[in-house]
């Protein structure tokens, strides 16, 4: 790998069940997905599993999906969200910033619907889980690239 290449940016939809990952392209222009990690019930988060991506990915900024209500105020699982952006500074030693993510989840099954995939493939949650956290994380990067 070509260390002068820029670092790259991992967006992530933190959900209840499965966490989705999204990885920037090294220009930071362009998300794409990355996977899907379940998380088992009653076990922690897999935070060292997403540390290693991170590593692995060289990435050196992670952008969390903030769960706000509607109405926009933070909800409890914004709290976890949290926690678990703040466990993964500290492991990892990344920036983490914060994007509201309301209506990602609708906005990925819509767009899925829009790719024509077949019914069965559009509902898998994984790949939802995936397109949200791609939204998550272009949303983010077309933020910071705006003049």
């Amino acid at each position: 790998m070509n260390h002068t290449e820029p670092a790259r940016v991992l967006g992530i939809d933190l959900g209840d069940r499965r966490i989705g990952l999204a990885l920037s392209d090294p220009t930071r222009t362009i998300a794409q997905p990355l996977e899907t990690l379940k998380k088992r019930a009653g076990k922690r988060m897999p935070v060292q599993a997403v540390v290693d991506l991170i590593h692995e990915h060289r990435a050196d900024t992670v952008v969390l999906g903030l769960p706000l209500a509607p109405s926009g105020v933070e909800t409890p699982w914004c709290g976890e969200v949290r926690s678990f952006g703040e466990k993964l500074r500290a492991r990892a030693g990344v920036t983490v910033q914060y994007v509201d993510e309301r209506f990602t989840s609708a906005r990925a099954q819509r767009a899925l619907r829009e790719l024509g995939l077949p019914r069965r493939k559009r509902e898998e949650k994984a790949r939802v889980d995936a397109g949200a956290a791609v939204l998550i994380l272009q949303a983010w990067l077309d933020r910071v690239r705006r003049p």
